[in-house]
């Protein structure tokens, strides 16, 4: 079942700037921290020799130039989270989503390569893979999606028949052709599946228990949608 939303509802849904789980997303390891604390150094050098050669001028601008490329480090975050957000907004129309889990399988999947050099001096290249669920979404209309996510141990409690909520996004008012989805939640294990975090978790859910709340469950409430009610069949 789809409940189509306002473009207010979605926004708030996934909003412009980093949340506080995309910006951990996105914090990484302490590789990731090392790397850009690397390039922060690296940044305010490059600011002080260009401060060096322009002889003291141009100081507001290159005191703000150094301000950034010291703080590179805490906001590189921010601005990958909110690039891949507004990559995520770019689509018009979406809904809320609700089917069920038709089926589940790990797979092992390449997420990069390394180059090192082995005792011999011979380049060998390293494969990274990861284990990763992957979920058949489905419901009574023919609808099907997977979502794919990295495979944790409480993924163990998910099952055929699982019920699912998600958002929808597509650039068709009457959301006939879906071009993606949103991570998953799975209301009756209070679990969420995702790569990245796309959703605002309180608010999803909020909208999720006032629609559950509805004598015939999915005809939602006024302050949801300011359009009128629609049940898709076909996507």
């Amino acid at each position: 079942m789809l409940i189509p939303i306002t473009r207010k509802k979605f926004e708030e849904l996934i909003p412009l700037t980093a949340t506080a789980d995309q910006y951990k997303y996105y914090w990484g390891k302490f590789p990731d921290i090392l790397q850009r604390v690397l390039i922060s150094v690296a940044a305010v050098v490059a600011v002080l020799i260009l401060r060096a050669i322009t002889g003291g001028r141009f100081e507001i601008i290159i005191a703000f130039l150094g301000a950034a490329a010291g703080l590179y480090w805490l906001w590189q975050p921010v601005y990958r989270a909110t690039r891949r957000n507004r990559e995520c907004r770019k689509y018009k129309y979406s809904g809320f989503f609700r089917g069920e889990v038709l089926d589940l399988f790990v797979t092992e999947e390449l997420i990069g390569k390394e180059e090192t050099v082995n005792k011999q001096g011979e380049l060998v290249i390293i494969e990274n893979r990861e284990r990763r669920i992957n979920l058949d979404i489905g419901d009574e209309t023919g609808f099907l999606t997977t979502v794919q996510a990295p495979l944790l141990r409480i993924h163990r409690s998910i099952r055929r028949g699982d019920v699912v909520e998600l958002l929808v996004m597509s650039n068709r008012p009457d959301l006939s052709r879906i071009s993606f989805v949103s991570d998953v939640f799975l209301p009756d294990n209070d679990l969420w599946v995702s790569d990245y975090p796309y959703v605002r978790k309180d608010i999803f859910m909020d909208v999720s228990r006032r629609l559950g709340q509805q004598s015939d469950g999915w005809r939602g409430e006024d302050n949801l949608d300011d359009e009128p009610r629609r049940r898709i069949r076909k996507f």
